[in-house]
């Protein structure tokens, strides 16, 4: 006698199945781990740390891009130093007359020209990172900055600590 309706044809599948071992294919689940792994390795990857001695202590604003991998030049209280290299101290920089700082600017113009690549015609040294005590005068970013731009940086950003609440 067979069953005609649904739920006596589902219960004779179930028995029928209990009694047999199910395997089980596990080629998807590896795909997704190995995608997994692979997004997580490429993100951290891309995760830059600047270097933060405790002599700065950077402004805070809200932060709209990450930084990329570039030139450091960090501004202490006492001194001016390219990618932890001291090239000048603060007080030389402040007394020093007109607005480029021949010694910082010597230092910078190590770094080799290239192309920009959205203006394939200009070429630059790239970008250029400044790390600043937010106590330093105005007077000496203004002419770090002066510097960057006579060395043909193409970008100049200012490092700051992101501020809790900002626009992302």
């Amino acid at each position: 006698m067979r069953p005609n309706n649904r739920s006596a044809k589902r219960a004779q599948r179930k028995v029928r199945i209990a009694g047999h071992e199910v395997e089980m294919n596990v080629v998807s689940l590896i795909d997704i781990f190995a995608i997994l792994v692979f997004y997580l390795l490429v993100s951290a990857l891309t995760v830059e740390v600047l270097p933060s001695p405790n002599a700065l202590q950077l402004p805070k604003s809200v932060v709209k891009e990450q930084p990329k991998q570039t030139s450091v030049v960090m501004i202490t209280k006492a001194d001016i130093l390219v990618d932890n290299v001291r090239i000048m101290g603060t007080d030389e920089a402040q007394a020093a007359p007109g607005n480029v700082l021949d010694a910082l600017k010597g230092e910078l113009l190590r770094a080799p020209l290239q192309r920009n690549e959205a203006q394939p015609d200009v070429i630059t040294r790239g970008d250029i990172n400044i790390m600043a005590d937010k106590a330093i005068p105005y007077a000496v970013l203004k002419k770090v900055m002066a510097t960057c731009t006579d060395a043909r940086y193409a970008k100049i950003a200012l490092t700051v600590v992101e501020k809790k609440g900002g626009a992302s």
